[in-house]
C-alpha cells in the first residue's frame, strides 16, 4: 500500500519574509514517560538552533522536578516568553552555527484528561499555555488541590473534564489557553475514535468558543482537516510532540510579523481559522503556514492491527465491520476513517483564507533514504548530517530554502535528489497503522546506484 503525493507548486519556492519565526509549541521533557533523558532546557536550546527554530515550548511545566529547572534556567525575554540564561547555553562541536539568533520559549504542556461524559469514558489530551512562571504555578496549585498527582509524569493524568481544565486554568489567569493535542490520535484526542467526540462543542459545551485552534497531529494534516466544515472555526497548528531531541520540528507552526510576544502568538492563532479570515485583520503577527508530516507517515493514519500487522484503508476496514481478518478482534480505527466519519465535505476542499502547509521528511530520514538504510541514528548517517546543516545554516534551510545547485558542492548526490524529490512531493509512503510508523520512499535502489555511478564521473 503506498501513495504518491505531487503538488502543483514546489513549496521551497514559496517567499520567505524577513521576519519569520518557526515555532514547535508542543514538546516533552526528560520527565514525560518514554521520553529521552537528553531532554534537558540546555539540549532542547541548542536543537532548536540545529533545527533551524525560533520559539520552543517548555514542556511539562506541571512536573515538581522540571519546574524548579525552569524556574532556575530560564529567564524573561519578549513579553510573556523567556529564553534560556546565557550560562546554561552550550554549543556542539559538530554544528557550526551561522546566526546568533536566540531562541525563545513559552510556558505549555500537555495534561490528560480521563473522566466520563455523555455516558462514556473521555481520554483527551490537551495542550496548555500560561503567560508567565508565576502563571505555571498557580495551575500547577490549582490542580494539586483537585487531586492532581504531578509527579508520576510530565503528562499527567487528571481526573477532571476537558471543560473543568479550561475553567481552572482562566480562573489563575485569563490569558492561559488551551489547545487540544493531536486532535484525532484514536486513543487520547477530542476527536479520538476510542473515546473522543463529534465536535468541539460537544467536549467543551457552552465553552466552545473559547477553543480556537486544534494540533493536528502526525497522522492528519490540514487538508484531511478541511473536509470538515465544522473546523472552519479554528485555526490549525501543528507541532511535533517530540520524545526526543532529533525530533524536535518535525512538524511546526511558522509565523510573519513585526513584533513576537506571548499574546500575539495567540491572536495570530485565533485570527488564521478560515471564518476569521473573511473579515480583514490587521494584527503584528501572522500565522502563514504549518510544517506537517506526510500524514500517511503517522502511527495511526490507517486502520490496523499490530500484534498481526495487519493494515487497512477505511473502505477494506469497513467491509470487515472493524474486526481483524486474522484474530476477529476489534482494530484500531486510525486517523483517516475518523476523518471520513465525520467529513461533510468533498476531497480536495480548501476553505478560502487557510494558511498553507507544506510537507516535510526530517534530514536524518532523507540520508538515510539516500544512503539506503533503514536506521536514521548510523554513523554514516551522522556523518554526512552534521556538514549538511552546518554549511546549510540548519536543518529546515537544508530542507527548503539552499538552491540545488548549492547542495550539489555541499554533500552527495543521492541526498541531493532526494531532497529535490521531497521538494516536489515525489514521495511513497506505506501508511502507518495501530501505533507503526510508515514507511517513506524517496529513492529506489536503482535510483541509488545510478546517482552513485554518476557521481564517478
Amino acid at each position: 500500500m503506498s501513495a504518491l503525493f505531487s503538488f502543483q507548486t514546489p513549496w521551497y519556492a514559496l517567499p520567505y519574509p524577513s521576519m519569520q519565526i518557526i515555532a514547535d509549541l508542543h514538546i516533552h521533557s526528560k520527565y514525560a514517560r518514554a521520553c529521552s533523558p537528553q531532554l534537558t532546557l540546555e539540549n532542547i536550546d541548542l536543537w532548536a538552533r540545529i533545527k533551524g527554530l525560533h520559539l520552543m515550548a517548555t514542556g511539562d511545566f506541571t512536573h515538581p522536578k522540571w519546574f524548579p529547572e525552569l524556574q532556575e534556567k530560564l529567564e524573561p525575554s519578549l513579553d510573556g516568553l523567556y529564553r534560556l540564561k546565557p550560562e546554561y547555553r552550550v554549543k556542539d562541536a559538530r554544528f557550526t552555527e551561522k546566526s546568533d539568533e536566540e531562541v525563545h520559549f513559552i510556558c505549555a504542556t500537555e495534561l490528560s484528561c480521563i473522566y466520563s461524559h455523555g455516558g462514556k469514558v473521555r481520554r483527551v489530551h490537551h495542550t496548555v499555555f500560561a503567560p508567565s512562571i508565576e502563571a505555571v504555578a498557580g495551575i500547577n496549585a490549582a490542580l494539586m488541590k483537585r487531586g492532581g498527582k504531578l509527579g508520576g509524569d510530565g503528562r499527567p493524568i487528571l481526573g477532571i473534564s476537558s471543560k473543568d481544565l479550561l475553567l481552572l486554568i482562566r480562573k489563575v489567569d485569563p490569558r492561559c489557553h488551551i489547545i487540544p493535542a493531536h486532535a484525532w490520535t484514536p486513543w487520547f484526542a477530542i476527536f479520538g475514535s476510542k473515546s473522543g467526540y463529534d465536535s468541539i462543542e460537544e467536549c467543551f459545551e457552552e465553552l466552545a468558543p473559547e477553543i480556537f485552534a486544534i494540533e493536528t497531529g502526525l497522522s492528519s494534516d490540514p487538508a484531511m482537516n478541511w473536509r470538515v466544515k465544522g473546523l472552519d472555526k479554528v485555526a490549525l497548528v501543528s507541532s511535533s510532540d517530540a520524545h526526543s531531541l532529533p525530533n524536535l520540528g518535525r512538524e511546526a507552526t511558522v509565523f510573519e510579523g513585526e513584533e513576537l510576544s506571548y499574546d500575539n502568538i495567540f491572536t495570530a492563532i485565533r485570527n488564521a481559522s478560515p471564518e476569521a479570515r473573511k473579515k480583514p485583520i490587521k494584527e503584528k503577527l501572522t500565522l502563514r503556514k504549518t510544517l506537517e508530516f506526510f500524514p500517511d507517515e503517522g502511527r495511526y493514519h490507517y486502520d490496523g492491527h499490530r500484534d498481526h500487522k495487519v493494515c487497512l484503508s477505511p473502505a477494506e476496514s469497513r467491509k470487515l465491520k472493524g474486526m481483524c481478518p486474522k484474530c476477529g478482534r476489534p482494530l484500531t480505527i486510525g486517523v483517516l476513517n475518523r476523518v471520513e466519519e465525520l467529513t461533510t465535505e468533498a476531497e480536495g476542499r480548501r476553505p478560502e483564507g487557510a494558511p498553507d502547509f507544506l510537507s516535510l521528511v526530517e534530514l536524518d530520514k532523507v540520508i538515510a533514504q539516500a544512503l539506503g538504510v533503514r536506521g536514521r541514528a548510523t554513523k554514516k548517517v551522522e556523518a554526512l548530517y552534521w556538514p549538511l546543516v552546518s554549511q546549510g545554516g540548519g536543518e529546515l534551510k537544508v530542507l527548503s530554502e539552499v538552491p540545488i545547485e548549492q547542495l550539489k558542492k555541499m554533500t552527495e548526490a543521492p541526498i541531493v535528489e532526494a531532497i529535490q524529490r521531497l521538494r516536489e512531493g515525489k514521495v511513497e509512503v506505506e501508511p502507518g497503522y495501530d501505533g507503526e510508523y510508515g514507511h517513506i520512499t524517496l529513492l529506489s535502489d536503482s535510483d541509488r546506484k545510478r546517482l552513485s555511478q554518476s557521481s564517478l564521473f
